[in-house]
């Protein structure tokens, strides 16, 4: 999905044109895939544009440094949290997806990065629905693919590691090709993991489930606020491993993410999940998650930080 340019980048501590963020040809990320990232959005609210849990996307982003090796300030998290908000305000954003980044740079050929200095940059873009314009309403069409999610004795997959996602690339290569809009990945014992770029839940005989953090799935944000809504609303639910039956005798199916926010699965291999459509749990959770981001309902979790609208007004004037 092609991206459209925004204004503003910070990059390496400073703040520069969109068409000016570049890295050396000698970046150990490039060579080596060390670098780690993260996908945020902000959401158009009631009052204005607001982060979805940033502080805790961050945090994520420090954990995955720290799994890499890669040193960052006791600060970092307040420190980036004061750009994603300033990143917003600059690129006169109302709603967005923010993608930080930190990475290896020049300085250092071969395994060992020890050499290469750490460096940091955090961009935004307006983007519409990750996996169509229509997907949340209507649900997608997902196939098992024959590439195992990697084992946690193999890579880290807690961490949100750039390398690492050459594994979900090529399983979502795999789905494309088959004609599918997504990808779902055994882990290395043959049960359930995740999707190409979300994780997954399951309602099975009346119970709303999803695999646990030993199937190797990436711990996500949006996963953990599915399970906090699934709770508050009285739906039964647990994490359980999956075999990959239970998602062809499957209720519903949805995947969750950032970018996917909350999105129906209608068919896994081509066998309709329940009767073909978004089912009524998908719905309540996607109505009790939307509700929230809009402002709607209260953030009862203090999950949305607000951008201040009124310093939004200065740039503009000083720009």
């Amino acid at each position: 999905m092609s991206i459209e340019a925004s204004e503003w980048i910070w990059h390496q501590g400073r703040w520069c044109r969109w068409q000016d963020a570049s890295v050396h040809v000698t970046t150990h990320a490039l060579h080596y895939g060390s670098s780690v990232y993260e996908g945020i959005r902000c959401y158009d609210t009631a009052g204005g544009p607001a982060i979805f849990r940033l502080h805790d996307h961050l945090q994520r982003l420090c954990d995955s440094c720290k799994l890499l090796r890669m040193d960052l300030p006791a600060d970092t998290v307040d420190r980036l949290a004061e750009v994603c908000h300033e990143l917003v305000r600059r690129n006169r954003h109302d709603s967005c997806y923010i993608r930080p980044l930190v990475y290896r740079g020049g300085g250092a050929m071969g395994l060992d990065p020890s050499s290469s200095p750490v460096e940091t940059t955090i961009f935004s873009f307006e983007w519409g629905r990750y996996l169509g314009s229509d997907a949340i309403e209507k649900g997608i069409d997902a196939g098992v693919s024959s590439w195992r999610r990697f084992s946690p004795d193999a890579l880290m997959p807690l961490g949100k590691i750039g390398g690492q996602y050459v594994n979900n690339q090529l399983a979502t290569l795999e789905a494309k090709a088959a004609g599918f809009a997504e990808a779902i990945l055994l882990d290395a014992g043959g049960f359930v993991a995740e999707g190409a770029g979300q994780n997954l839940f399951v309602v099975y005989r009346g119970e709303l489930v999803t695999p646990p953090e030993a199937s190797s799935i990436l711990a996500g944000i949006t996963r953990d606020t599915v399970i906090v809504l699934a709770r508050g609303l009285g739906i039964p639910m647990r994490c359980r491993r999956l075999t990959r039956e239970m998602l062809y005798l499957a209720d519903e199916i949805f995947l969750t993410g950032t970018a996917s926010e909350i999105t129906p699965v209608r068919t896994i291999d081509r066998i309709a999940v329940g009767d073909g459509r978004p089912g009524p749990v998908t719905q309540r959770l996607q109505q009790s998650f939307f509700e929230i981001l809009s402002g709607e309902c209260a953030d009862r979790h203090g999950w949305l930080t607000a951008v201040e609208v009124e310093a939004q007004v200065a740039i503009r004037k000083a720009s």
